[in-house]
């Protein structure tokens, strides 16, 4: 399978930086604004999962390797694998929930 569409650089995918600049004012209204006008609440597992993501690793050179995979249409999906994860993951979430 040959990739050929390259994704639009729109600037709408949040970075680091972004994202703390947005969780900085987070919960504040825009000057001028109504306090409730627009504003977007995030819950606490909300938050956590946003916070939880900000420091992960991103190994560049995979993502490179990977990229060139496609380009040369040698990237190969094991949908068994990842299928056998998925199931795997839904698994101990549903163990997880009967435990607590």
């Amino acid at each position: 399978m040959k990739v050929e569409r390259q994704l639009p650089s729109t600037g709408s995918y949040a970075t680091s930086e972004t994202r703390s600049r947005a969780s900085s004012t987070a919960g504040k209204p825009a000057p001028g604004a109504a306090p409730d006008a627009g504003a977007v609440r995030l819950s606490g597992l909300a938050a956590q999962m946003s916070a939880s993501t900000e420091g992960s690793p991103v190994n560049s050179a995979k993502i490179a390797e990977i990229r060139q995979a496609i380009a040369e249409g040698r990237f190969t999906i094991n949908a068994e694998a990842i299928a056998g994860r998925l199931i795997d993951s839904a698994r101990e979430l549903v163990a997880a929930e009967r435990r607590g």
